[in-house]
């Protein structure tokens, strides 16, 4: 199999990072100001990020997608149920983006909803019967593209504005902005080891998808926070027609749409393999584009909060398991078919996740419930060591 470059996996997480979702997440910090807006913001992605790096580093160097590495701490049938719910959440996310998309595109201009979710869905597809190896140049272009549109939008909504009255919201807490921070790496957690183990040196491009995709996070959150603020409109579309951007915004909605959607359904197919050998996962992603564009197109996708919080309340103790499976405990599960004892950690660690989000914790949820699953699956390993000896 071809290998990806250090570059390339640099390029597909600043494809993700660069998101409408991402920015339009970031509008909701607003409320907090822009001193403790960032503050939230880079904390949250400094705790996601962590997590994101270890996901990956465990698929670097098992060259094992995601869910196979889940397969390590749960077993081989047990790791088909975060299989099962990855491949759920991703058809959710691809039809969130195609929905995102068309409708700020829509915005511009004006036109039949479905065509554009067409349009879109149509892109994604290309990407992906290109495949990841071989998209090359198409990358660098799209890229650099987004790049310089970013740029331009960023200074579209800071250049000659000041602070407006409207950007006055619905109070949010500092502990549940940074959790909203720490929700989109951790909705990549689940995906991350599908492009570090094709990668040529797994720890550097780890570390480089690491970097890249934190800070180009922070970066969209911070331009949605600030749209907020300092233009008073939270859609980013009427911010790109006030300012007169016109084909640049279509080419941004369009591409950030494509690159961070193809990720989802690509991965989508790849954790269908998981479940089964006899999957094509190259053409499930195709039918998960397909149903995504037929998701955008008839449900209404506008407010993901509770979506975002689900995610994290699955993924956030599964990760916590692994990590502390392969770097404290170093052991493997992988030929066993259950590994219960992990699964009912797991499910304590759900309900931890559920119970903090009803209290107000300065540093969000995912922390103190990565660190009680953690201790919850020590503790447990103990007491069946112990056991084992009498």
């Amino acid at each position: 199999m071809k290998k990806t470059s250090t570059f390339q996996n640099s390029l597909i997480w600043f494809g993700a990072a660069v998101s409408l979702a991402e920015i339009l997440t970031g509008t909701s910090f607003a409320p907090l100001g822009m001193a403790r807006g960032i503050a939230a913001i880079v904390l949250g992605h400094i705790i996601g990020g962590v997590l994101f790096f270890f996901a990956g580093l465990i698929g670097g160097r098992t060259g094992r997608s995601s869910m196979e590495t889940t397969k390590m701490s749960f077993g081989q049938k047990g790791g088909l149920l975060f299989a099962f719910l990855n491949v759920l959440q991703l058809v959710g996310w691809t039809a969130i983006m195609i929905y995102d998309g068309a409708l700020a595109i829509d915005g511009i201009f004006h036109g039949l909803h479905w065509v554009w979710c067409v349009l879109i869905g149509g892109l994604i597809i290309v990407w992906i019967l290109v495949g990841l190896a071989n998209l090359g140049w198409i990358n660098k272009v799209s890229m650099s593209a987004l790049l310089i549109l970013s740029v331009v939008l960023c200074y579209v909504i800071f250049s000659g504005n000041s602070p407006s009255a409207a950007a006055a919201g619905e109070a949010m807490t500092f502990g549940a902005a940074v959790e909203l921070a720490v929700a989109m790496p951790l909705s990549w957690l689940p995906l991350v080891s599908d492009y570090t183990r094709e990668a040529e040196k797994p720890f550097a491009a780890t570390v480089a998808s690491t970097v890249t995709y934190s800070l180009v996070s922070c970066w969209m959150y911070i331009i949605g926070m600030g749209a907020a603020i300092y233009t008073g409109e939270s859609d980013i579309a009427q911010v790109m027609v006030k300012a007169g951007l016109g084909i640049a915004a279509l080419i941004i909605l369009v591409l950030s749409t494509v690159t961070t959607a193809f990720l989802d359904a690509w991965s989508a197919g790849i954790s269908c393999e998981s479940l089964s050998k006899k999957l094509n996962g190259k053409w499930i992603a195709v039918g998960v584009t397909a149903l995504g564009i037929v998701a955008s197109i008839f449900f209404p996708m506008d407010d993901i909060t509770g979506f975002l919080y689900l995610i994290g309340s699955v993924f956030a103790p599964m990760i916590a398991i692994l990590i502390t499976d392969f770097f404290i405990l170093k052991k493997d599960s992988f030929e066993q078919s259950f590994n219960w004892m992990n699964l009912g950690v797991w499910l304590l660690g759900f309900i931890i996740y559920r119970y903090f989000m009803t209290v107000d914790i300065p540093l969000g949820y995912t922390l103190g419930d990565i660190l009680a699953t953690m201790l919850l699956c020590l503790s447990a390993n103990w007491i069946k060591k112990e056991f084992r000896k009498k």
